[in-house]
């Protein structure tokens, strides 16, 4: 089983995209758990790592964000099939979380 950890701030509406994509994936039945991390503060981004909202976590690790993104409370933009969002596609998010031997 995959733990996630989707982390946000609240005045990023992105994450709420994230959300639903992750719970579809649920209910299509992957094996995962999904938690929601709060970040209320620049100091809290920092000391967590925190490359923006939404951030995923999928065991620990950020398959999204390469290590010189910087830290801090401000929206995320993802590479995705459609080209610029605010999310990671749903087609992403099940590539990292439940790959195949195909990916």
């Amino acid at each position: 089983m995959r733990h996630i950890i989707l982390q946000y701030f609240e005045d990023c509406p992105n994450w709420r995209i994230t959300q639903r994509h992750l719970s579809t994936l649920v209910a299509d039945g992957v094996d995962a758990t999904v938690t929601f991390q709060l970040i209320e503060s620049d100091d809290k981004a920092i000391a967590l790592g925190f490359k923006g909202s939404p951030t995923v976590l999928i065991d620990g690790v950020d398959p999204f964000a390469p290590d010189e993104t910087p830290l801090g409370l401000s929206c995320r933009i993802y590479d995705t099939e459609s080209g610029l969002c605010g999310s990671p596609s749903l087609e992403q998010l099940r590539a990292v979380i439940a790959p195949t031997e195909e990916n």
